[in-house]
């Protein structure tokens, strides 16, 4: 009988398992996010620029992760069937879905660059962009550099957890790490001393992602456990119906963020008109800005959050296929813990340090408008990370034994039922302050469904 490809991790220990997968998939996550935060940061300290650059940062964010939505769709999908078809031992299926998703996502992107240079306006109009002139003005022309790299930025980002599925996570780690560390060396040159604005924020970023891109394309050409053919590119209808239901969760739990964001930030804009302070043309800007870095702080836990989970999914998809519910099992415990302690650890954060972790925005160059109310939005909208870490790590547990509508309900309920009707309801209710209670809500009650969950797939994990 031929030798199964990765069959180590039907053996290795699962706590140097995780250190091996999850390590690697943190890191890269954090590096995407990094990408966004750190534009933001320069951003802010550029006197030019200030809580007006920073409002139009957060217009754009919610975009990039629509372009991430589809990304991780097409690429943790097809990770978690690529998985599953080595513990089984069936290679052709694991190419072909490989190819596949290389082919899907150039396609996807182009359309989706398209569609986004065609509809600017409306686009940034929708996620708060018209707060005041100098927002709308720096919106659109981030956006639009922005745009230019939607392409190289989903093809990096699809093919990192297709790389890790190959039993190379660290590879995945260091195409992303790469790419960013351009970005950072090229932030402070575009933007300080050449003095580009939003563009030079922008023509960085994609510099960066360009590079990751290479790099993944390099690796396609490299595989260890699979090896592609040219009949794998292609679009196979049959593959893509089997290895698109495993990535939605990741698709969802994005995209329905932007719907999120989009609520909020219109919310924002709408209440914060009302507010005595906010309401005043010079100061309009602010609320969007501070929600904005709040919700990049946010990115950055949820990264670590997520990276766990999402980088032990080639693994526990793995012994599923190979039937070990046993080692899948051990798997939910162990993460399930460290997501709780990644959570009280950045909770801790948010509650003893905002007013430092604003001074990193630029603080320094605002009212004392905008370090208030940076320091109640940190306390009050981040106040339930312990609750939000465990929810998002197992949506994602789920996706990789293979429960992909589990997961879809559970992330659909979280982000659109909760998180988008909390945010239109409380704001009626308690004006702005409605927009900070509304996260920490949604994530109390989408625990007791998830609570509901775990214990149910702790017994069927149990079963023989």
């Amino acid at each position: 009988m031929e030798q199964k490809s990765n069959a180590f991790l039907e053996t290795e220990k699962v706590g140097t398992l995780i250190r091996k997968y999850s390590v690697p998939c943190i890191i890269s996550l954090l590096v995407a996010a990094l990408y966004n935060i750190v534009d933001q940061i320069f951003i802010a300290n550029a006197s030019y620029l200030g809580s007006y650059g920073n409002a139009a940062n957060t217009v754009v964010f919610p975009l990039t992760v629509v372009a991430l939505s589809l990304a991780v769709m097409i690429g943790d999908g097809c990770c978690a069937f690529v998985s599953i078809s080595l513990g089984s031992n069936n290679k052709q299926n694991a190419h072909k879905s490989i190819g596949n998703a290389v082919v899907l996502c150039v396609l996807v992107s182009i359309i989706l660059t398209a569609a986004y240079l065609v509809f600017q306006e409306p686009i940034l109009t929708l996620f708060g962009g018209r707060v005041n002139d100098n927002t709308f003005a720096l919106s659109k022309e981030y956006f639009f550099w922005i745009t230019l790299g939607v392409p190289f930025y989903m093809f990096g980002q699809a093919m990192n957890p297709i790389i890790r599925s190959d039993g190379s996570p660290t590879f995945a780690m260091a195409s992303t790490l790469v790419g960013a560390a351009f970005n950072i060396v090229f932030d402070p040159i575009c933007i300080y001393v050449f003095k580009w604005g939003m563009m030079g924020a922008a023509v960085a970023t994609i510099t960066g992602q360009i590079i990751t891109a290479i790099l993944s394309v390099w690796y396609l050409f490299h595989m260890k456990a699979v090896k592609l053919e040219r009949s794998s590119f292609g679009l196979f209808p049959g593959l893509m119906k089997r290895f698109l239901p495993l990535g939605i969760t990741s698709f969802l739990s994005q995209i329905s963020l932007v719907i999120s964001m989009a609520a909020v930030q219109n919310m924002c804009t709408k209440y914060g008109a009302l507010d005595p302070v906010f309401g005043q043309e010079e100061y309009a800007q602010i609320p969007l800005a501070v929600l904005g870095i709040v919700m990049k702080f946010f990115q950055i836990v949820i990264s670590i959050s997520v990276g766990l989970s999402a980088g032990c999914i080639p693994v526990v998809g793995y012994n599923i296929g190979a039937g070990r519910k046993d080692r899948a099992k051990s798997f939910f415990t162990h993460l399930l813990a460290l997501e709780a302690i990644v959570g009280f650890v950045a909770l801790l954060i948010v509650e003893l340090f905002p007013r430092q972790l604003i001074g990193i925005f630029g603080a320094a160059n605002e009212s004392e408008y905008y370090t208030t109310f940076a320091i109640k939005c940190f306390r009050t909208y981040l106040c339930m990370m312990v609750l939000a870490t465990v929810n998002k790590g197992t949506f994602i547990y789920l996706q990789s034994i293979g429960k992909a509508l589990a997961s879809t309900v559970i992330s659909l309920v979280r982000e659109i039922v909760f998180g988008v009707g909390f945010a239109l309801l409380l704001p009626m209710f308690f004006g702005l302050d409605g927009l900070l209670y509304s996260f920490p809500a949604a994530d109390i009650l989408t625990f007791l469904i998830a609570a509901v969950v775990i214990r149910r797939t702790y017994r069927e994990l149990s079963t023989d």
